[in-house]
C-alpha cells in the first residue's frame, strides 16, 4: 500500500512540472526558446532510431564510469596512505584543496593542452570524484573509536583484517552516500567536458551540435537522456552496495 502511494505520489509531482512545462512553452509560443513536452518527447524517439545515439550513449557512459571508478579506488587508497603517513597526507592535503576550490570548467580548459578529447571526460570525472572520496574515507579513519582499536589489538587481528571487520563498518555508511553524491558529479562534469572538448561520439558533443544549429528540443531530448542515465546509474549502485551490505 505504501509503495502504491509512493508511485501516485512521484506520478502526480511529475504530471505537475510537466504541465507546468507545457504552460510556458504556451505563453512563449517560440519552440527555439522552450518546446513542448510533446515535441521534446518525439524528437528523442527519432534520435533513438539513429546508431549514432547508442554509440554516443555507450561511450559517455563508458568514458564517465572508468572516470568514476578511477576516482573511488585511488580515493580509496589514497585516504588509507594519508591515514597510515603525515608525510603523504601533508604531501597531498594541498592538492585535494586546489581540486576543490578550481572550478571544473577551468581544469576542463588546462586539460584540454594535456589529453585526446576522447580522455578528457575520464580525467575530468576522475578528478571530481578523487577529493570527495579521499575527504571521507580520511575523516572516517581519523574518526573510529580508538577502542575497537585496542580490542583488534588484544585479539591479535592483523592490518588487513582490522581494517575489514573493524574500520570498514564504520566508515561505510558515510563512505557509500559520498559515492552516490560523487556519481552526479562524475556525470554532469564528464558531460560538461564532453561539450567542450566534443569527443566525435557523445552526448556532449550532440548537445553541442544542437545548440549551434538551434534544435532547442534536441537539446531539451538530450538532456533528458543525460538525467535518466544519471538516475539509472545510482540505482545500480545503490543495488549493488545493498547486495553487499547484506
Amino acid at each position: 500500500m505504501k509503495q502504491n502511494k509512493n508511485i501516485l505520489k512521484t506520478t502526480a509531482i511529475f504530471l505537475f512540472w510537466l504541465a507546468i512545462w507545457q504552460l510556458a512553452s504556451m505563453i512563449i509560443a517560440q519552440e527555439f526558446l522552450i518546446p513542448t513536452p510533446l515535441a521534446t518527447l518525439k524528437t528523442l524517439l527519432e534520435l533513438t532510431k539513429t546508431e549514432k545515439f547508442y554509440i554516443s550513449v555507450l561511450l559517455s557512459l563508458l568514458r564517465i564510469i572508468i572516470g568514476y571508478a578511477l576516482g573511488v579506488v585511488l580515493g580509496v587508497l589514497g585516504a588509507v596512505a594519508s591515514y597510515h603517513s603525515k608525510l603523504f597526507d601533508a604531501l597531498f592535503s594541498p592538492i585535494l584543496k586546489l581540486i576543490k576550490a578550481v572550478p571544473v570548467a577551468s581544469f576542463i580548459i588546462l586539460a584540454l593542452v594535456w589529453f585526446k578529447s576522447d580522455d578528457l571526460p575520464i580525467f575530468i570525472a576522475f578528478l571530481m570524484v578523487l577529493p570527495m572520496i579521499w575527504s571521507t574515507m580520511k575523516s572516517g579513519l581519523d574518526n573510529i573509536d580508538g577502542k575497537y582499536l585496542e580490542l583488534a589489538k588484544v585479539y591479535k587481528l592483523d592490518n588487513i583484517k582490522t581494517f575489514f571487520e573493524i574500520k570498514l563498518p564504520f566508515i561505510l555508511p558515510s563512505l557509500i552516500s559520498t559515492a552516490l553524491t560523487a556519481l552526479g558529479f562524475a556525470w554532469k562534469s564528464g558531460v560538461a567536458a564532453e561539450v567542450i572538448c566534443r569527443p566525435a561520439n557523445s552526448l556532449g558533443n550532440m548537445l553541442q551540435e544542437a545548440k549551434i544549429y538551434i534544435e532547442t528540443a534536441e537539446v531539451f531530448a538530450i538532456t533528458a537522456v543525460v538525467a535518466i542515465l544519471s538516475i539509472i546509474l545510482e540505482k545500480i549502485i545503490k543495488a549493488v552496495v545493498r547486495r553487499y551490505s547484506k
